[in-house]
């Protein structure tokens, strides 16, 4: 499942690539004016609580266009594609949960920042194990909610029901999660050195988006067939119909697909 889910993020990204970057652009922008902001402010206030209030509202901003965004990449992980509308319109939807993302963001940002440092520094036990508690909940929170944007667009826009399932998914595919966390940890330093154009935010999205859509074929089968081994998902039947679809294609294909 894993081969076939990297093939397919693959091919969907090069076959959206002109869209993969404009998304990732639109991020881009939306990041860059905070930080500027935040930068004067520190510079001709100097003020500390300015730069991080402002760094705090970029925050805000981002995950609202990254909800956005995960709305417009649904599509394309269903064999389609997107346009600017299809954004907008996305963004109208989308909003509510991004700013409650934002929120959060912001505040997991705090708890790493001056809550763990603080309890890391108690010369105690009881200092360190707090301290611990609260690493390993952030922990547990980043294997969580890296599905909360897939999850607001193609599940539900239930703030409680997205939180309820992003911890239902990511504990019962332990694996997948850890997995998936690692990887696009690695695509987003990777994408540091094409400056965040490609694959960037918008690739982790969509990779994730294609992982979740893929996963729930597993919890269609098990619905279908009460009773079944979890562990034993037939994943080579499955994915019969995705592979068809998705097909093979060689170096020449990528290049000059105009030849087929």
């Amino acid at each position: 499942m894993i081969g076939f889910l990297l093939r397919k993020t693959f091919y969907d990204l090069w076959d959206n690539l002109f869209r993969i970057v404009l998304v990732n652009m639109g991020f881009l922008a939306v990041t860059a004016v905070p930080f500027a902001l935040s930068q004067l402010a520190a510079k001709y206030t100097g003020s500390t609580a300015l730069g991080i209030g402002i760094i705090a509202v970029g925050i805000l901003l981002c995950s609202i266009y990254l909800s956005a965004a995960a709305h417009s990449l649904k599509s394309v992980s269903d064999y389609g594609s997107f346009g600017f509308g299809d954004f907008f319109r996305g963004f109208k939807k989308a909003w509510p949960a991004g700013l409650v993302m934002g929120i959060f963001v912001v505040t997991l940002f705090f708890v790493v920042t001056f809550v763990i440092p603080f309890y890391m520094s108690i010369e105690s036990p009881v200092g360190l194990v707090l301290g611990m508690i609260v690493v390993w909940a952030v922990v547990f929170a980043l294997l969580s909610f890296q599905f909360y944007f897939t999850v607001c667009a193609r599940l539900s826009t239930n703030l409680k029901k997205i939180f309820k399932k992003c911890m239902l998914i990511s504990m019962d595919n332990t694996g997948m999660a850890v997995f998936l966390l690692i990887h696009n940890f690695i695509v987003l330093i990777l994408s540091v050195f094409l400056a965040f154009i490609f694959p960037g935010p918008a690739g982790v999205l969509l990779y994730l988006d294609e992982a979740l859509r893929l996963r729930l074929l597993k919890y269609d089968w098990l619905e279908a067939n009460p009773g079944a081994d979890r562990r034993k998902i037939p994943w080579d039947a499955l994915l019969i119909e995705e592979r068809e679809k998705t097909g093979t294609r060689t170096f020449k294909n990528f290049v000059f697909p105009w030849k087929d």
